[in-house]
């Protein structure tokens, strides 16, 4: 009986060791997968706030969270198991569903740029593709829907990235790593993102508080170190206050040259893995040259380059679905939802 139970205490201790080797190895795959999808992150977090700016105070943090929220369902309850079943049953489906999505990523940014550009044909485009009146709940839900479809696509090349830095682990092992990075990189997108827009109203706190350190332990007069510290965060606060709508504009604009660029580089990779390396291969060039013109930030040239590329390319194709989206696609959405409306009407 008491070698029996060694031998079984052995087996648990060995069950363990083997458990604990995989946990290990699971969250290292997860930290690569993670940093291999950081560009991603960091187009994500510029795209983000711009979905945010013109709400009231009391209106941001709720809208990030339902935003959050979606992001959350988006990776974990459609996008890891879709991928998964994907790599699985249809691989090839991969890269021309991302290359829609791409799509998608370049009609939305480039959208902005035609509103940027020519206000009042932009106005006529809105209002022929909206399907609803603009209130002020109207306005918020179609906002967050906004985000929710665009973080969908951004989320949908993050869960492919992270999928593929770990092609080795079984079926479990990569569904557990996709899941460690959405909700990963979700927390820390959304999280820094309410960093940003909350930041002003930070600075008005800064600005008014007499007392920064005597303020967090007790009431009373300012101490000492309060008055000597008071003129530093207070002219912090007002720093905020200034400068935080101009961070929020140039963060909106970077947000949608990211859109651009992101959408045209999925396009661009996913021609390359279609046979059509053409244009991919001229990016790729144009990009090494200027990067070998300018040896001390080759890195960074390179990469700019890339990215103006591939965000002209993704202008071009957005300006090219704008007037099919206009005079196709929303005409035919609004007849199907006529249709539809009718028969629930007049069963």
């Amino acid at each position: 009986m008491s070698i029996g139970l060694i031998a079984l205490l052995d087996d648990i201790a060995g069950l363990a060791k083997v458990a604990a080797a995989s946990i290990d190895d699971v969250t290292a795959q997860a930290g690569k997968a993670g940093v291999k999808a950081a560009g991603i992150v960091i187009d994500d977090a510029a795209v983000t706030p711009r979905y945010v700016v013109g709400f009231s105070a009391s209106r941001e943090l709720p809208i990030i969270g339902k935003i959050t929220l979606g992001s959350l369902k988006n990776k974990l309850l459609y996008l890891l198991p879709a991928a998964l079943i994907l790599s699985l049953a249809a691989p090839w489906a991969i890269t021309p569903l991302l290359m829609i999505g791409g799509a998608y990523l370049c009609y939305e940014g480039s959208e902005k740029v035609f509103e940027a550009i020519l206000p009042h044909q932009a106005h006529h485009h809105e209002a022929t593709v909206a399907a609803a009146a603009q209130t002020a709940q109207n306005l918020e839900d179609e906002k967050v829907n906004g985000a929710i479809k665009t973080d969908f696509i951004l989320s949908a090349e993050i869960m492919a990235i992270a999928l593929a830095t770990v092609p080795d682990l079984s079926f479990w092992s990569q569904a557990v790593v996709l899941a460690v990075v959405g909700i990963g990189i979700t927390l820390v997108v959304y999280g820094g993102v309410a960093l940003i827009v909350k930041a002003d109203d930070a600075g008005v706190a800064l600005a008014a508080n007499d007392r920064p350190v005597s303020g967090w332990l007790r009431d009373g007069e300012p101490s000492a170190a309060d008055r000597a510290l008071a003129p530093l965060t207070k002219a912090l606060g007002r720093g905020l206050v200034k400068g935080m709508p101009i961070f929020l504009k140039g963060l909106g604009i970077v947000g949608t040259a990211a859109m651009v660029w992101v959408g045209g580089g999925i396009i661009i990779h996913g021609l390359e893995a279609f046979g059509f390396a053409t244009l991919g291969h001229a990016v790729h060039d144009v990009a090494a040259a200027a990067g070998h013109a300018v040896p001390a930030l080759s890195g960074l040239t390179e990469w700019l380059v890339s990215a103006a590329a591939s965000g002209m390319f993704g202008l071009v194709i957005g300006a090219l679905l704008i007037p099919l989206v206009q005079y196709v696609v929303a005409p035919l959405v609004k007849r199907l939802r006529g249709s539809g409306r009718k028969a629930a009407e007049h069963p």
